[in-house]
C-alpha cells in the first residue's frame, strides 16, 4: 500500500543533505583520532552545525557511530526531516506504517547498485515509530 505524501519520509530532502552531514561526521571523528575533544568544543559546534542544516535537536544521536549502526546510517537518520503531524490517519495507514516497521524492505544488491532509497530503506524503522508517536491521537 502506498501513503500519502505527507506521511512517507522526505527521501530527497534526506538525500540532499546526506553527503554534508556525512562529511561533518567524517571531519570530526577525524579532528577526535588526531587531536581529542576532551571539552567537547568541537562536538559542540559540530552539533550546532547540523542543527543549522537539519533544524534537528541532534542530541539525540550518538556520534558514537562505530559502536552502532555505522556512520553511514548515523549521517542519513540525522539527515532525514522528522514527521510531521498529519490529519485523518487511517487504521488503514497505521496498519501499513506497523507493517513497514516490522518488515523492513531487504535489497539484494551490492550497496554501490543501490539508490539512495534502497540503501537506507532498513532504516526508516524510527522515522515511523515517531510518526506513530506523534500522530497517536489522530
Amino acid at each position: 500500500m502506498e501513503l500519502r505524501s505527507d506521511i512517507e519520509p522526505d527521501l530527497k530532502t534526506a538525500e540532499n543533505r546526506y553527503p554534508g552531514i556525512l562529511k561533518l561526521i567524517l571531519d570530526y571523528t577525524a579532528h577526535v583520532d588526531l587531536s581529542g575533544d576532551e571539552d567537547l568544543s568541537v562536538y559542540s559546534q559540530l552539533e550546532s552545525e547540523l542543527h543549522s542544516i537539519t533544524q534537528k535537536n541532534v542530541s539525540q544521536y550518538s556520534m558514537e557511530w562505530w559502536e552502532e549502526e555505522g556512520i553511514e546510517v548515523l549521517a542519513f537518520r540525522i539527515a532525514l526531516p522528522d514527521p510531521e503531524k498529519v490529519e485523518n490517519l487511517s487504521p488503514e495507514e497505521i496498519e501499513e506504517i506497523t507493517f513497514r516497521i516490522e518488515n523492513p524492505v531487504i535489497i539484494n544488491k551490492d550497496w554501490e547498485e543501490q539508490t539512495f532509497e534502497e540503501q537506507f530503506s532498513l532504516y526508516l524503522d524510527n522515522y515511523y515509530r515517531q510518526f506513530l508517536a506523534l500522530n497517536k491521537d489522530k
